[in-house]
């Protein structure tokens, strides 16, 4: 199955024939070794600290990093030989066991080899052990090399070394109730796991070291992937302060709020129903009141009620909108105020997010549990929830500073276009700009309508947005929308020329760069199949505007993190969203933290059009935004 994936479908073979090819650890030979007292352990730590790169990884009794306990450590310096070191149960015993290795992790001149890194070195904190050095992650490695790949450590042995580690369901059982902790496992069993998984890790390096340097992505591997990987640890260990009697509050408001659009949408339906049921909702909608005269349906033969198809018939009766309200709000009061609290450690009365380097295709960051980046600000209610992040006590403040159209300048700096450039560089308002060039009118002249338009033309266009689109997002006839786009290439021919030549690149080399040389790879530019390719063709133009946004925000959120750690200082950078971080801030550092984090957002980058950043204070997320 993987061979198809990376062969396009060619390698059609049988199934059953290439699993007996591939090789585990019964027909591998190996030397795996049980360090399980502390006259081995010091041996070994001896010979680590020898060494001038070493792969680790631990095991643990569960998936967070800040709720788990360590169960043991795997060491690996040469193929198919690995050192497994139970740890024990108890806290103090356990931080003795690991303190006899402590000299390695903290020694910055030995490069540490792991898979998900980021989630050891989280691990190795409480356990009072900083791991320091260069780093090596094969998931992020995997990611700059495929970024459209799975990158967890099973396919990737299974991909590249054709040997399929033992699977952890043998030792600990399949998800669900009769789970076993991994500390009930006998020892024996967990070292041939662990070891292995350090043993195939410093494999995957062999791999993809020399791949990095042949694709032109090791200085972005070197760069900016590994050192930003202590900043998120850091920023996921410090977590965030939230009000939760404030949820609480609020939870009781939406739920007032929800009652009454209930009992709104019950007397325009003049029937109870369960709402939340797409089966009964259709029925009132499409039977009852018979809204629309060609109701779509599904698959099972249900009326279709999703956003996209309520949306379209908001005008046709009052009722849809309420709907698409409830929707909002219960959504709203489920997954984040219920849910928010749920999440908060017991450790330290914090809450936690965990940020991953290897989901998104464009190089973005993202987020779970809770997801930030999907809190909703587009309203007010949704807004809302950013008041319960709050500073860490009454002498921090929360101090947000957020790119100023950072999309926008790095088309402009692609494109080199004359009149964008020009607008930003007399510090214009570059949505009335916009306007007044493809509206033909002076920019004193232009309308809130005008601008609205210009707006969605500016930031449509970086995602390929079609006159159809566009007509769509407007509410304005086609024709109107065609002209429009026409006007807007005219007054900036430089866009124009980077999309087309954009498109071409892509075509001839099967992929498109950031400024730092980030790659997407771009399978269907050259397909028969019409959107499939409009897919990729808008992939080409957008992938090197997001990536290079997200290469400049994770630049300076490395060297920020370096200037607080260079002048000691009481704030921590806490949350990254999208163009935005947030620094739970020492009141009286500032001034100083302004003066940082704006000189290292604006310099992250040298591009030909200023950088601006937007900065605020605040005693919750919400007033700092």
């Amino acid at each position: 199955v993987q061979a198809e994936l990376f062969m396009g479908g060619e390698a059609e073979q049988d199934e059953a024939a290439q699993a007996d090819e591939i090789n585990t650890l019964q027909n591998t030979p190996h030397e795996y070794h049980l360090v399980d007292n502390e006259k081995e352990a010091r041996k070994l730590a001896s010979m680590l600290n020898k060494q001038k790169s070493v792969c680790f990884d631990t095991e643990t009794t569960g998936l967070n990093p800040n709720d788990s306990e360590l169960v043991g450590i795997s060491f690996s310096i040469k193929a198919h030989e690995a050192w497994y070191v139970p740890v024990p149960e108890n806290y103090h015993d356990a931080v003795k066991r690991v303190t006899v290795f402590k000299d390695f992790f903290e020694n910055e001149k030995i490069e540490k080899v792991g898979q998900n890194i980021k989630f050891d070195i989280a691990i190795l904190k409480w356990y009072d052990t900083e791991v320091k050095g260069p780093l090596f992650d094969t998931m992020i490695a995997h990611y700059l090399l495929q970024p459209d790949m799975r990158h967890n450590m099973d396919y990737l042995s299974e991909t590249y070394l054709n040997y399929r580690p033992v699977p952890i369901e043998n030792l600990i059982g399949k998800k669900g109730k009769n789970q076993r902790s991994m500390r009930d496992v006998d020892t024996q069993l967990i070292k041939e796991y662990a070891a292995e998984d350090a043993d195939i890790t410093l494999q995957l390096k062999a791999v993809f070291e020399p791949q990095l340097k042949e694709t032109g992505t090791l200085k972005l591997f070197e760069e900016i992937e590994m050192p930003l990987v202590p900043v998120l640890a850091s920023m996921e260990a410090e977590g965030v302060k939230l009000d939760i009697k404030a949820l609480n509050a609020y939870s009781v408001e939406l739920e007032k709020d929800i009652r009454e659009i209930e009992k709104k949408i019950y007397e325009l339906a003049g029937t109870e129903f369960n709402i939340a049921s797409p089966k009964q909702l259709g029925e009132v909608l499409f039977e009852k009141l018979q809204i629309s005269d060609k109701p779509k349906k599904t698959k099972t033969g249900q009326y279709s009620t999703g956003e996209e198809i309520l949306v379209k018939l908001v005008n046709k009766h009052p009722i849809i909108d309420y709907i698409l309200d409830y929707r909002s709000l219960t959504k709203l009061k489920s997954t984040y105020v219920d849910a928010l609290p749920l999440l908060v450690s017991k450790r330290d009365n914090r809450l936690h997010t965990s940020y991953n380097q290897a989901v998104t295709a464009t190089g973005r960051l993202s987020s779970n549990n809770p997801n930030l980046q999907n809190i909703p600000v587009r309203t007010e209610k949704g807004r809302e929830i950013r008041k319960a992040f709050i500073p860490r006590n009454s002498e921090y403040i929360l101090f947000a500073a957020d790119y100023s159209q950072i999309e926008l300048r790095i088309i402009t700096h692609l494109s080199k276009d004359k009149n964008m450039t020009e607008a930003f560089r007399h510090n214009k308002d570059i949505h009335t700009e916009t306007a007044s060039k493809v509206f033909g009118v002076p920019p004193e002249e232009v309308t809130k309508d005008m601008r609205r338009k210009a707006k969605m033309v500016n930031f449509g266009l970086i995602y390929g947005i079609s006159a159809f689109g566009l007509s769509q997002r407007l509410g304005i006839p086609r024709k109107e929308a065609v002209e429009i786009i026409d006007n807007y290439f005219k007054q900036y021919p430089g866009i124009k020329k980077y999309m087309e030549q954009q498109i071409q690149f892509a075509r001839e080399h099967g992929y498109v760069e950031t400024i730092m040389g980030r790659r997407r790879y771009l399978k269907d530019i050259n397909s028969a199949n019409g959107p499939v390719r409009g897919f990729a063709e808008r992939n080409a133009i957008n992938a090197p505007i997001q990536g290079s946004s997200a290469d400049m925000i994770k630049i300076a959120m490395i060297r920020i993190f370096e200037e607080f750690n260079k002048h000691k200082l009481r704030s921590k950078i806490i949350l990254q969203v999208h163009d935005e971080l947030v620094i739970d801030t020492f009141k009286e550092e500032l001034e100083q933290v302004q003066q940082i984090v704006n000189d290292k957002m604006e310099n992250a980058l040298k591009l030909h059009v200023p950088v601006v950043v937007d900065m605020n204070t605040g005693n919750n997320w919400l007033e700092a935004h």
